[in-house]
């Protein structure tokens, strides 16, 4: 393995924090190339710190694997308004939309991880979740948290509290009668 002297791959460079869909955010720590069955690779060296993980990822896998930058700050505010919506629930069996949930939080895209936390949370005064909502809810949380966290320079605790207090805005969680609710939401 031989580090290369360039920093920089398709608009991506070493020190710089992505998304990648399946882990979540990571910074690329080194561009290297590496000898692999007689072809030489170029490769991006990714860590995710919180998962003690190194990734390798071709450079030219870039596009079909969903590697991408972090969001901008208009796509967070995007997102922290989406949780403030009123939760969109399919009447479908549970592992069906387990499945769909588990897609859009592994998907990598901002908003659709955004949807699952509103669609998921649950305020003190409602029923408790069961194992796997908890579950999906969580890794939901924890994804949307750490890229809120890096664009907006927080601390991770700082970024959920962020996400929790625009959760709390929400419409079926206030203690009102909802009739603040639009037509639009009404009807869903």
């Amino acid at each position: 393995m031989v580090a290369k002297k360039s920093v920089q791959r398709l608009g991506f460079k070493t020190g710089e924090s992505i998304v990648y869909p399946s882990h979540g955010v990571g910074i690329i720590v080194a561009i290297e190339e590496q000898e692999v069955a007689g072809l030489t690779l170029e490769l991006f060296v990714i860590t995710f710190e919180q998962d003690k993980l190194t990734l390798r990822v071709p450079v030219t896998k870039v596009k079909s694997v969903g590697m991408r930058k972090l969001a901008d700050e208009d796509m967070v505010e995007k997102a922290l308004h989406t949780v403030t919506g009123r939760a969109r629930i399919k009447r479908t069996m549970w592992s069906r939309r387990a499945q769909e949930y588990e897609a859009k939080i592994n998907s990598g895209d901002l908003i659709s991880i955004s949807e699952v936390v509103r669609d998921l949370y649950r305020s003190d005064d409602q029923p408790e979740q069961s194992y796997s909502e908890r579950q999906l809810f969580e890794q939901a949380m924890d994804r949307m948290s750490r890229e809120v966290s890096a664009v907006n320079k927080l601390t991770l605790t700082e970024a959920v509290q962020l996400i929790e207090k625009n959760l709390a805005k929400s419409p079926r969680r206030t203690k009102s009668d909802g009739s603040d609710a639009t037509d639009e939401e009404a009807a869903a």
